[in-house]
């Protein structure tokens, strides 16, 4: 159980490092060759991993990702699994509205357990929906 917590701790302090626009943070969660793979297009490397928050921050406002469930297989000092969330992307006022977009995602997830602590090795990104909604702009 232990491992499995620390596992989903991972998840949660990813979400909170790519919210907060944290590059050090989220590199600080992957091994260093590590990689996040979106339909083809990677970020290999905590290199990489450093500049996610800054292309983030061009494209919204700000993003709210929530850590929904996670199914974890472990095997000693290596794990798999799928983690399921759900974020949320703000994108900057336009002509008086604000638009937020959701999606509904899954992580196949790999994991590696070095000097103690769990890091990921690979992060894959299925977006399973997309719902886009206006909101007026705030004040």
């Amino acid at each position: 159980m232990r491992d499995e917590q620390a596992i989903l701790r991972l998840a949660h302090l990813y979400a909170q490092a790519v919210d907060r626009r944290n590059g050090e943070a989220l590199a600080a969660l992957f091994t260093e060759e590590g990689v996040i793979d979106r339909s083809g297009s990677a970020w290999r490397g905590r290199d990489a991993m450093r500049g996610i928050p800054a292309r983030l921050d061009g494209l919204y406002a700000s993003t709210l990702h929530t850590v929904r469930n996670q199914t974890v297989e472990i095997d000693s000092n290596t794990a798999e699994g799928e983690t399921y969330s759900v974020a949320m992307h703000l994108k900057r006022p336009e002509n008086g509205t604000q638009t937020r977009i959701d999606w509904g995602i899954r992580y196949h997830d790999r994991f590696v357990r070095e000097g103690g602590s769990w890091l990921f090795v690979r992060r894959e990104l299925i977006v399973d929906w997309v719902e886009s909604t206006e909101l007026p702009a705030a004040p």
